[in-house]
């Protein structure tokens, strides 16, 4: 199954249903600092939109209750990786999709047979405080040289602008979090971003 090359992330089911009639078909959804039980209903809410919808659905960290609510895709970062059970989320027939920044996170990743690396932040980020400095189109190349056939997916400060010049170093798919969210008309971002990727 080929993955699209637009991976929106969002924060809550509103943007979802915001967006998935646009013809998004790739989205994670990532939350911080919820309660258990907001997590589960906001994971809950979004699988069955994305069904609706015919979208693949990626739940950043949150394995267990991806697993528990039969969701398909997770994504963990490096941190999260240390306290996942790799094995339970192997079984239960979970795809998963890893961040890596650096050569050892890329080789540590590489041997869980990952269904996707992300390399980030390609460009300056304004979302998180990273102790890696812009990667760079030239190292994107480099991943992907290394990654072989998973694909690759390039994130951090990625805009419409850029996505093309990001795609043509190699990776498979771009990911964007700010450039849709902080958008005056989001909706008019995202088809963009759809037009500039396919």
């Amino acid at each position: 199954m080929t993955l699209d090359r637009f991976y929106p992330i969002f924060d809550h089911s509103d943007w979802l249903r915001r967006m998935l009639p646009l013809g998004v078909k790739l989205v994670q959804l990532r939350m911080k600092d919820q309660p258990d039980a907001v997590v589960r209903e906001q994971i809950a809410i979004s699988r069955d939109l994305c069904r609706d919808h015919g979208a693949i659905l990626v739940i950043n960290d949150h394995w267990q209750a991806a697993m528990d609510l039969g969701c398909d895709w997770i994504h963990l970062g490096q941190e999260d990786l240390d306290e996942a059970d790799l094995a339970a989320i192997r079984r239960a027939g979970l795809k998963l999709g890893v961040s890596t920044h650096d050569d050892d996170e890329l080789e540590r990743v590489l041997s869980m047979a990952p269904d996707y690396v992300a390399l980030g932040p390609v460009y300056p980020t304004i979302l998180k405080k990273m102790k890696w400095h812009e990667q760079g189109l030239p190292r994107v190349t480099e991943w992907k040289a290394r990654v072989g056939d998973v694909p690759l997916v390039g994130i951090g400060g990625m805009s419409v602008e850029r996505a093309a010049g990001v795609l043509e170093a190699g990776a498979d798919i771009v990911s964007v979090v700010t450039d849709i969210t902080l958008n005056a008309d989001p909706e008019a971002r995202v088809r963009q971003w759809i037009e500039a990727t396919r």
